[in-house]
């Protein structure tokens, strides 16, 4: 397991069913038991505990160690094929079929095995709890004796996965939400929310996956300066912009936060690639200009139930989608099977 990664790739529930469809499921003595998951849960579900290294397939949730591994064994996992090239060039040179869990087509079939949207759903859902545990205020309205207390305004920008569910947990929170994106489609989305929409006078497209496309200099300095103009209106601002593969882009300059009021938040949910505060320190809490900074980086561990349920099923629509019945079939000529495998010989696999 990676240091400080609590989720685990299998849960129970998972283990039990693919046992059921006749894999035979062996799981490392302690891996659920951060996300809640005791051995005994999984024994009771038909799986065994002990030493996966040997099994034909490892599912996990990060890049194991690739000495663990064994020519011919098939990997699943967030494996950052992106970035991370060095650790797909060392999966390939032991010999392993690496399948990550980043690069499943984004096409209607492959929608049970999308793990990137089911962890953007935790992140998105947690960013919304950090901004109102990091407020020195409430987030709701409320009436009291004392008198009325206004509701917080939250701004979110980006309106993906994460920044819809960031969102939508915000609105049940009882703040005052407002929603931003370059791709002025998702508008109708955000809205559909019970949030406004700010209007920056800066669109952009989507590009291939329905990801935002990167802005061009021009464009990102008319963002920056729009929206530096609208940002000390709101008391929390959750970022989730990102392009696959690339740092974040840089959407919030210094001058933007000295703007702001005293005891604002800035929830940064791409801390992980950089940031799209120009202040965000990755991993840390911090405080500048009297405005607290969130960069603390993979939030779907910090709620490792959940995340491990969903991330697990994505997994089993995987493993089922690669060996029916629980025998191995990698078809190459499939766009599933073709488009996750990041390592590996593909060749058509006899009949």
């Amino acid at each position: 397991m990676a240091p400080g990664e609590r989720r685990v790739a299998l849960v129970p529930e998972t283990a039990g069913k693919l046992a059921a469809a006749g894999f035979d499921i062996v799981v490392e003595a302690g891996a659920g038991d951060a996300a809640s998951f005791p051995d005994t849960a999984y024994t009771e579900a038909g799986a065994s505990i002990g030493s996966p290294w040997e099994a034909d397939v490892v599912v996990a949730v990060r890049r194991p160690d690739p000495a663990m591994l064994h020519g011919g064994q098939l990997l699943i996992g967030f494996l950052d094929p992106l970035a991370d090239r060095g650790g797909v060039e060392a999966l390939a040179g032991r010999g392993v079929v690496a399948f990550a869990m980043e690069s499943i087509p984004r096409i209607t079939r492959a929608q049970p095995m999308d793990a990137l949207s089911s962890q953007a759903t935790v992140g998105g859902y947690r960013a919304a709890l950090l901004a109102a545990e990091h407020l020195p205020r409430f987030f709701p309205m409320l009436m009291t004796a004392a008198g009325t207390v206004p509701p917080a305004k939250v701004l979110v920008i980006g309106a993906g996965v994460a920044g819809l569910q960031a969102i939508a947990t915000a609105r049940r929170l009882g703040a005052v939400v407002t929603g931003f994106d370059v791709r002025p489609v998702v508008r109708e989305q955000i809205e559909s929310l019970g949030a406004n929409w700010l209007d920056l006078g800066v669109t952009g497209a989507e590009a291939e996956g329905g990801y935002a496309r990167e802005l061009t200099p021009e464009e990102m300095q008319a963002q920056q300066a729009a929206l530096e103009g609208r940002i000390a209106e709101f008391d929390a601002v959750v970022t989730t912009a990102a392009v696959p593969g690339r740092a974040a882009p840089k959407i919030i300059p210094a001058s933007a936060v000295q703007a702001m009021r005293p005891g604002s938040v800035i929830v940064d949910l791409a801390a992980e690639t950089g940031g799209n505060c120009e202040l965000t320190v990755p991993g840390e809490v911090a405080v500048r200009d009297g405005v607290t900074l969130v960069g603390l980086t993979n939030l779907p561990s910090t709620m490792p139930y959940h995340a491990s349920m969903l991330y697990s099923r994505n997994v089993q629509a995987l493993l089922v989608h690669l060996a029916p019945e629980g025998t191995l079939d990698l078809d190459w000529s499939d766009e599933i099977t073709a488009g996750a495998c990041v390592a590996g010989k593909k060749e058509a696999t006899p009949a």
